[in-house]
């Protein structure tokens, strides 16, 4: 049987229960996001692919690149359900929600709207595909 010693150091220290959670939160969080990232750089040509097919006048090359990694994500959560980490898979509708979220918080004021257009013609292209209904 184990001791309370290691819970009243980490208590002594000011890290209680609470605490501990978030910081397993967190982790579980930086895990999730990690392997997120590793998926979205094994289909990262289909996905740039599918960008530049609706982005009007703009290469791949020429989004910035926190636009374009935000993009690949949400596309690579509506596109490829699979290869993204969860326990359930993101509606396409969510997975765009998300990635328009985060570009208001981290992009310029035209990103938002650029990235929204691009991912919601994607899923119009799903849907017309029959990838999506």
């Amino acid at each position: 049987m184990r001791s309370g010693r290691g819970r009243e150091r980490t208590e002594e220290n000011g890290i209680g229960d609470h605490k501990m959670q978030r910081i397993f939160a967190m982790m579980r969080l930086f895990g999730s996001s990690v392997s997120l990232a590793y998926a979205a750089q094994d289909y990262t040509e289909d996905l740039d692919a599918r960008i530049e097919r609706h982005a009007k006048g703009w290469t791949v090359e020429r989004i910035a690149p926190l636009e374009r990694a935000i993009m690949r994500i949400a596309l690579l959560e509506m596109v490829h359900p699979d290869a993204a980490p969860g326990d359930a898979p993101i509606p396409p509708e969510g997975a765009i929600s998300e990635a328009v979220e985060t570009a208001k918080q981290f992009c310029g004021a035209e990103a938002p709207g650029f990235v929204n257009g691009i991912l919601a013609a994607a899923l119009r292209e799903m849907g017309e595909n029959g990838a999506y209904r």
